[in-house]
């Protein structure tokens, strides 16, 4: 059974979608792009899989992420559109 777990807007036609999952028989973390277009609607290529069993790994490596690193990044308060987030 799919999880969403949230998502993030990268630009105008694309998402990014955080989501737990099953494929072939095994439970993992799942960070992949979605699209809409003219073309295209769906899930693209771009992306990467946690296994489940290395989630535990992966959490710690984000945890241990200081914000400071993002100092500098912030996009301005005026130009971000509240149906963005």
């Amino acid at each position: 059974m799919d999880q969403d777990i949230g998502k993030i807007k990268k630009n105008d036609t694309t998402e990014v979608i955080v989501r737990v999952d099953e494929y072939k028989g095994k439970k993992g973390l799942t960070i992949r792009e979605f699209t809409r277009s003219d073309k295209y609607t769906g899930f693209t290529k771009s992306g990467t899989r946690i296994p489940g069993h290395k989630f535990k790994e992966f959490r710690d490596m984000i945890n241990s992420i200081d914000e400071s690193a993002f100092e500098g990044s912030e996009v301005p308060e005026d130009s971000i559109d509240p149906e963005d987030y």
